[in-house]
């Protein structure tokens, strides 16, 4: 005959055992996907954050030398290199400031500016579809001015104001401190635009 004792626990029921089975397999469950969830964003955020400073910086325009094309506050990317054509919008370092500004001529190339602002290159007058207005702006260097070697002549789309390659202030950027080429516009959102 079984006797009953009533300080000790009653035995759980089937129900209650697979009950609480299902709940210890669902936080198992659910502790392991939080786990490779976070996992997964700390090895996306290392890698958008090395991209970013090896291959593709993210920068913000500061100012009105590039306007129209870009203007204070918009994000660009840009593609590390030195591989640029005429027209190509580069960064490069000046101090410990990055300055964004259209690549004119190359290496050994003549640059000519008229009163008007309108700029040649080996003499053959350059078609800038991208300036709203000519000027000479800030010059102080003699025209017509020659490239020096590994050295890129650059000029600001605002050109009343921009001060780039026509002052000594900023010169031609060498290759050493050259970013890379701008490509995308990705903020403001609704101006996002490939820049090539």
């Amino acid at each position: 005959m079984k006797t009953h004792n009533p300080g000790s626990p009653e035995a759980p029921s089937v129900t209650q055992l697979r009950a609480e089975l299902s709940r210890e397999t669902y936080r198992k469950r659910y502790r392991r996907v939080l786990k490779s969830t976070v996992y997964t964003l700390v090895v996306v955020a290392a890698v958008a954050v090395l991209v970013a400073t090896i291959w593709m910086p993210v920068l913000q325009i500061y100012g009105s030398s590039m306007s129209p094309t870009l203007g204070e506050g918009d994000i660009v990317v840009c593609v590390k290199g030195s591989d640029f054509k005429p027209g190509d919008l580069i960064a490069f370092y000046l101090g410990n400031k990055i300055l964004v500004k259209r690549y004119i001529a190359g290496p050994g190339q003549w640059v000519s500016i008229d009163e008007n602002g309108n700029v040649s290159v080996d003499g053959v007058p350059l078609e800038e579809p991208y300036l709203t207005e000519k000027a000479l702006g800030d010059c102080n260097i003699e025209l017509p001015y020659q490239v020096p070697e590994n050295r890129f002549f650059v000029l600001g789309d605002h050109r009343s104001t921009s001060v780039d390659s026509r002052n000594t202030a900023v010169g031609c950027a060498s290759v050493e401190q050259i970013v890379g080429k701008i490509v995308f516009r990705v903020w403001p959102f609704a101006g996002f635009q490939a820049l090539t």
